[in-house]
């Protein structure tokens, strides 16, 4: 299996993992994207308390009491979040979704005319930035 496809199907799976524990952006952690991870883990949240302020009492619910105006949605945005880690690990390591170079590190957006990473100062080979 290509490094591309087993990253993207790990992380999946590790998002689908964290989905059913009702934590959003695991997959994402596993791909290192900690920004779009957190995203994902404050939407989801956000979303969730929002649902539950506008359809339930929030002093008097209980796990066995969610209304289903709540958890449908909910369980629809952890599954996109499976979803997107997936789409996020298919990308080729080392670029952007605009095909341009990103650190290996940290994922920031490179310089071509710097042969180190201006967000966490990792130093590259030429030809990595070049690529």
């Amino acid at each position: 299996m290509p490094d591309a496809r087993r990253r993207a199907v790990v992380a999946a799976l590790v998002g689908v993992v964290g989905a059913s524990l009702g934590i959003a952006g695991a997959g994402h952690v596993y791909l290192r994207e900690w920004r779009r991870a957190i995203a994902w883990f404050t939407f989801v949240f956000g979303a969730a308390l929002v649902l539950l302020s506008t359809f339930a009492d929030p002093a008097t619910v209980t796990v066995d009491s969610v209304p289903r105006e709540v958890l449908f949605p909910v369980f629809g945005l952890l599954f996109l979040s499976a979803l997107d880690a997936y789409r996020v690990g298919r990308r080729p390591r080392g670029r952007n979704a605009n095909g341009e170079p990103t650190c290996p590190v940290c994922g920031g957006e490179l310089d071509r005319n710097l042969d180190f990473c201006p967000w966490c100062a990792t130093e590259l080979e030429w030809y990595t930035v070049e690529g």
